[in-house]
């Protein structure tokens, strides 16, 4: 019964993570549209950390915290978005409401598996660019995004060393439709651009950990993600449209454009962090990504005044537990986690580089018997400037997790 519940749901997550729209971000028109955050709501309520790990929660970074996985793990996250995006005069506000990822997490000794399906990149926007003075208006919008479905398994060589790998399927598509006005004009054009994606990823990691004192121990992580291609299928059509009142488009003639497939070359990434802590207390750790530049060369378009370029991420964050086994004070028991994090994208635009910053809260909270657990999170961020004519985006993320946890694998002793 749970294994087909857990088809049904995968099915049902697949069809809902390419239907919805992640995110409303003018960013996300370059590239493979905005990176999504590949984690848990625990990771990210630390900044983002991936060298947290423990036996009851799936590690969705690092494949080698799966060796210390000590029951069978399922987790869901959820997430709504509330972004402001304004410009030197003008502002504009947006909601956004998605489901972020869903994963299984199964020990089975020193060996641990995961399998899941996640987003990997975003893309969702509408853009009107107005010119007066020369008469015209044009709109574009876009959809889509990446989706990953991936399997990693961890082996904990030692009590301290743990290795991992995983192979993840990228598939997805992106549009992009451009419309163009110019007034005197009766009828507009209509460019759409569609490519559809897909190929292979592949991830390695270590997950080290040790008593310094009887107290004290030192935990450090590390994950690589090797270079590799994605296939793009392009085509486009252009038309030519007569616009209704109320913006409605009725097309009056269409053509396709033969458009070559094409190569996206994802580029390596390294993240290596480390920390200090106490076991089921508290810890407090720092990390660092650096990303190759992106490749992005086109799908289906030509892109001008924009260029990609090495990308890194700074992130600091910890939790905190005043008494992880007290039997008298649920807050006691919960866990409060915390952290920030600093990135430079590696997207550059009329000379100016988009950076990205972030602040996050959360709490793990005890939902019943064998250590489930509901995990809550918030997070401020501001990404890009208002400077050189770009958009400056402060947005708010409320973030829910579940991890139900279970013991498979039971021998029974009565019938």
């Amino acid at each position: 019964m749970t294994k087909r519940l857990l088809v049904i749901v995968f099915i049902l997550f697949s069809v809902i993570t390419t239907a919805q729209e992640r995110t409303s971000s003018p960013y996300s028109f370059y590239g493979l549209g905005l990176n999504t955050f590949k984690g848990t709501v625990e990771n990210r309520s630390m900044g983002g950390l991936s060298i947290v790990s423990d036996s009851i929660h799936v590690n969705l970074q690092n494949p080698a915290a799966l060796g210390r996985l000590g029951l069978t793990t399922y987790t869901v996250g959820l997430s709504n978005t509330s972004v402001e995006m304004k410009t030197q005069d003008q502002s504009e506000s947006n909601n956004t409401t998605s489901l972020d990822y869903l994963a299984v997490g199964i020990p089975a000794g020193k060996l641990g598996f995961a399998f899941g399906l996640v987003p990997y990149s975003a893309v969702g926007y509408n853009i009107l660019d107005m010119d007066r003075e020369g008469g015209v208006a044009n709109r574009y919008s876009g959809k889509g995004g990446i989706n990953q479905v991936f399997l990693a398994a961890g082996y904990a060589v030692t009590p301290s060393i743990s290795l991992g790998a995983e192979v993840s399927y990228n598939f997805g598509n992106i549009q992009n439709k451009s419309i163009f006005v110019q007034e005197g004009v009766q009828l507009a054009s209509r460019e759409i651009n569609r490519s559809d994606l897909y190929g292979f990823t592949y991830k390695i990691g270590l997950d080290y950990e040790r008593m310094l004192s009887e107290k004290l121990q030192f935990k450090m992580g590390a994950h690589y993600t090797p270079e590799t291609t994605l296939q793009a299928e392009n085509k486009g059509e252009i038309a030519t449209l007569l616009l209704g009142a109320e913006g409605q488009e009725i097309t009056i003639d269409t053509r396709d454009v033969d458009i070559p497939d094409s190569d996206f070359v994802m580029p390596s990434s390294l993240s290596v962090g480390a920390g200090i802590g106490q076991p089921k207390k508290w810890f407090v750790g720092a990390e660092y990504v650096t990303t190759a530049a992106g490749d992005y060369s086109n799908r289906a378009f030509t892109i001008e005044g924009a260029s990609f370029e090495q990308a890194a991420k700074y992130k600091v964050g910890g939790y905190y537990i005043p008494n992880y086994n007290s039997l008298t004070n649920y807050f006691n028991r919960i866990v409060y986690r915390g952290g920030l994090r600093m990135e430079e994208t590696g997207l550059h635009l009329n000379g100016e580089s988009i950076n990205e910053f972030g602040i996050a809260f959360g709490l793990g909270l005890p939902a019943g018997r064998m250590l489930t657990n509901i995990n809550l999170g918030l997070e401020y961020g501001q990404r890009g400037t208002t400077s050189s004519g770009l958009i400056q985006e402060n947005y708010f993320n409320a973030m829910i997790s579940f991890s139900l946890n279970d013991k498979w694998f039971i021998k029974r002793r009565f019938e």
